[in-house]
């Protein structure tokens, strides 16, 4: 049986029907709120706000729980590949043995990109950021790869290209940035691996592929592979509902991850780190945050919804302790970060404000034992993104109830005013 939020307007009551997810979340639908009141809702940054019904990612904020397709992150990242996390993102369902071999051979198969494609990376200025740069080529990839006929058909290949190309468009960046020969895609290489080789093999010095270092990638990317509704993946959404190519949707993604408060919190993390392991000014820090006049802020902690510890944190910091202890590297920035941590888990201005350290807060200690460039943290982020926003983009095209995404506002600026000449002003 429907239940009903009685809304009382003037001398007229409103019936507004409840909706109940699987896990008993509950929402008021306000679809039909304006045709039959004349009123509108008001939520700014959208924080009690849902754009959509959605079968692929499920967030607790409260109980820190975070699921794909109903299964527990930790299970997928312990247990997984991000190849394999990415096809149960895309296809709903994980794949059997040949499905995945299916999808390996498609991957590798496209994972070359037109060579014309260098002349854009080669004509980019050098101080460009990467990020800039993949949002433009992934939109450039539409004019190298003709439209099929078979919608299908055309749909599937554009997702393979592009989980297969952004991985290879991100590791030439980098190489052309320094200056190096492009390392090509081999095909007896698995996704991370393959992405490892490409960055960092030379003619002078082979890379040793350390299956360590390929799980700790895997697992970086399958806790960043969907986040539900955030920020990016509601501009895929958003720019999506135009009925724009995947092309043109997934760009708008990686330039909204750009920022500093969404994708790209891990690079403001190491920076954070590495101010204050120079300046030993932990206390300093601590203060600084404390103070609401300040506008400091400890990057890493904290979150939009998660209200307790972010589950994706200790997955985390657990691989990042395991990736410099086997590696045998000594990074000052993780003593840095866990000082920095046991403080504040135990100020009460921090437990009180729900500042729990979050996934970015050890991200970046793992893509530096990695050898990730700071500037390139944010592409990493973007490649690992990907197939939630693909599984975001594919849902919203096939949901029945489509709509072109419009927001209302509420206008407060000046009454009807009469132009005056310029003669008279």
């Amino acid at each position: 049986m429907t239940e009903f939020v009685k809304l009382i307007y003037g001398e007229k009551e409103y019936q507004l029907p409840v909706i109940e997810g699987t896990e008993g979340e509950k929402a008021i639908d306000i679809s039909k709120l304006r045709a039959q009141s004349g009123l509108i809702t008001l939520d700014t940054g959208y924080g009690n706000t849902g754009s959509c019904t959605s079968v692929i990612t499920f967030m607790d904020g409260e109980k820190g729980i975070l699921r794909y397709r109903g299964i527990p992150v930790e299970q997928l990242a312990e247990q997984s590949t991000f190849k394999e996390t990415a096809y149960l993102l895309i296809h709903g369902k994980l794949p059997t043995q040949k499905e995945l071999t299916d999808f390996s051979v498609l991957l590798n198969d496209n994972s070359l990109v037109h060579e014309d494609m260098r002349a854009f990376y080669e004509n980019y200025p050098r101080s460009s950021h990467p990020m800039g740069i993949l949002s433009s080529m992934v939109n450039a990839l539409r004019s190298f790869y003709p439209e099929l006929l078979n919608l299908e058909e055309e749909i599937n290949m554009t997702v393979t290209r592009l989980l297969s190309k952004v991985r290879t468009l991100a590791a030439m960046s980098y190489k052309i940035s320094r200056g190096h020969k492009m390392v090509y895609p081999r095909p007896d290489l698995a996704y991370s691996a393959n992405f490892l080789n490409m960055m960092f093999d030379s003619p002078v010095r082979p890379y040793d592929i350390d299956p360590v270092v390929v799980k700790a990638l895997s697992v970086f990317w399958i806790l960043h592979a969907d986040h539900e509704q955030n920020c990016s993946t509601s501009a895929v959404r958003m720019v999506g509902s135009a009925r724009v190519t995947l092309y043109a949707a997934i760009s708008a993604g990686i330039a909204a991850l750009w920022g500093p408060l969404h994708g790209g919190a891990n690079q403001a993390v190491i920076d954070m780190l590495t101010h204050i392991a120079e300046n030993k000014n932990m206390k300093q820090a601590i203060e600084r945050a404390k103070d609401k006049k300040d506008p400091f802020r400890l990057m890493g902690f904290g979150h939009r919804v998660y209200k307790t510890f972010d589950p994706r944190m200790k997955i985390m910091k657990k691989m990042c302790d395991s990736l410099l202890e086997k590696l045998n590297i000594s990074d000052p920035l993780l003593d840095v970060a866990k000082d920095l941590e046991e403080i504040a888990l135990k100020d009460a201005y921090f437990i009180d404000h729900n500042l729990y350290p979050n996934v970015d807060f050890y991200a970046g200690i793992v893509l530096r034992a990695i050898g990730i460039p700071t500037n390139m943290f944010t592409v990493m982020f973007a490649i690992g993104r990907l197939p939630g926003w693909i599984a975001q983009w594919k849902e919203s095209q096939d949901d029945p109830n489509w709509k072109l995404c419009r927001p209302r506002q509420i206008y407060t600026g000046p009454p009807e005013t009469d132009y005056v000449p310029i003669g008279e002003r």
